[in-house]
């Protein structure tokens, strides 16, 4: 069984793993895959929302002959990136305890 996966939580992922170093959109989608199901096609409008959001900031590099384009998270990004964990935390929470998650047997 899988769940929908909304927008934010989207964002919130892609920030997340693009906080740890900045990276290059296939590796986000090999990191995003090992949480969810999706396609590099899923990604790049996240991507391109997190720019417009000014989250995000892109850079070209060389590799093997061609420009790879990296993304690095802005101070804005790193912001609403803690926003999304506090808010991520808090409704683990509620979720947890209706699930019977944390209550002793």
């Amino acid at each position: 069984m899988s769940f929908p996966v909304s927008a934010g939580l989207l964002d919130a992922l892609v920030l997340a793993i693009v906080s740890r170093e900045d990276t290059y959109g296939y590796k986000i989608t090999q990191e995003l895959r090992e949480a969810m199901d999706m396609s590099e096609s899923t990604l790049y409008p996240v991507l391109r929302r997190l720019q417009k959001d000014e989250c995000l900031e892109t850079y070209d590099m060389e590799y093997m002959g061609r420009n790879r384009r990296y993304y690095r998270v802005t101070a804005k990004g790193n912001a609403q990136l803690n926003l999304y964990r506090q808010e991520w935390l808090e409704y683990k929470k509620k979720i947890d305890k209706v699930m019977g998650m944390g209550i002793s047997i």
